[in-house]
């Protein structure tokens, strides 16, 4: 599984910006997708998840009423759409997939497959 993530750039606080990520490759071997990021000299941390089945999806405290995942399973993407931005919101965002069954993990060690990450920068 391949996965490609766009849609980063800089913008200012308080505005919006869509990520975008296209999954190839054995997709249908996956159970979940997940949006993740990482801050410099932070640990990587969960920003929002999908079970790929049913839709049902999770988010972070911080991203809850901001963050908002989809996917477009005919055209194997999900998409992160974020608005009312903050400057703590910079970081590199990762698309990521899993392949385990079961119920939906939160920790990024549990996912098989990653994108290579883009740069979200926000200023103030």
């Amino acid at each position: 599984v391949q996965l490609l993530e766009s849609g980063g750039g800089f913008v200012r606080a308080a505005r919006s910006l869509t990520l975008d990520c296209a999954a190839s490759g054995r997709t249908v071997s996956t159970n979940a997708m997940g949006w993740f990021r990482q801050a410099p000299g932070k640990e990587r941390e969960f920003v929002a998840g999908i079970i790929r089945s049913s839709g049902v999806d999770y988010y972070a405290d911080f991203a809850k009423g901001r963050f908002t995942m989809s996917r477009d399973s005919a055209k194997n993407m999900v998409y992160l759409r974020m608005v009312s931005l903050k400057p703590e919101d910079t970081a590199v965002y990762y698309c990521a997939a899993r392949s385990r069954l079961g119920n939906f993990d939160r920790n990024w060690r549990t996912f098989d497959y990653w994108g290579q990450g883009t740069q979200v920068t926000v200023s103030s």
